[in-house]
């Protein structure tokens, strides 16, 4: 029962969610990453990088083609906002129905294996706008994982577990700084140049440097300017 699933995009949020089922936890820890048809595939090499680091139990790649249904800016040519304002409404990064998709996929692998515990590096402080990152809907899909799965209706529960989800990101990367991670593996950015590299620019780079200068710390990824 100390088995974990653990989503992991090979971002600053999600690996921080892994190295704390790992390092404080104690889990034996499943990682899974997505190919879901996204801009780049720099994220999935981090996600490896960062399993690879934290010698977990297993880390896969899974395929499923979100791209063939569009409508956000990480998978089809809309562009990716730049130096925007944060704003309350979805923004053009969201991804359809990404993280119920995901789940259901991990929690199938979750049945399998036996891990009946979720993981996911969820936060609704920084950025709000994702309604699935909510703390009611994973309460949601805990409950329709128990009528959905053969383990739930033989009396197994599952859980999701959101450790950073009321987290500031300051808060995010002084919890994984104190853990041993080594963000340098990590990867942030939505639209990277073509050698890898983040712009320095989207929301979720502004984000992450915003994070690391609230604390006084050296982002370990290099940016443009």
């Amino acid at each position: 029962m100390n088995k974990a699933v653990i989503l992991l995009s090979g971002g600053l949020d999600s690996s921080t969610a892994l190295a704390w089922a790992v390092q404080k936890k104690g889990w034996e820890c499943y990682s899974v990453a997505f190919d879901y048809g996204q801009r780049h595939h720099v994220e999935l090499e981090a996600a490896a990088r960062v399993a690879a680091s934290l010698n977990i139990t297993e880390h896969r790649v899974l395929h499923v083609n979100l791209a063939a249904i569009g409508g956000s800016a990480l998978t089809s040519e809309i562009a990716v906002p730049k130096d925007q304002e944060t704003t309350h409404g979805i923004p053009l990064t969201y991804v359809p129905a990404r993280n119920l998709i995901f789940l259901s996929i991990a929690t199938g692998l979750a049945e399998r294996i036996k891990a009946f515990r979720l993981v996911i590096g969820a936060n609704i402080i920084d950025y709000s706008g994702y309604p699935d990152c909510r703390p009611e809907f994973f309460d949601a899909f805990c409950k329709a994982a128990q009528l959905g799965t053969r383990a739930g209706i033989e009396g197994q529960p599952f859980s999701i577990e959101t450790p950073l989800i009321e987290m500031k990101k300051s808060e995010i990367i002084a919890l994984g700084l104190s853990l041993g991670l080594d963000y340098g593996l990590t990867h942030s950015c939505y639209d990277p140049t073509p050698n890898g590299d983040p712009c320095g620019h989207c929301d979720s780079c502004r984000f992450r440097r915003q994070g690391f200068a609230e604390l006084g710390k050296e982002d370990p990824l290099s940016y443009p300017d």
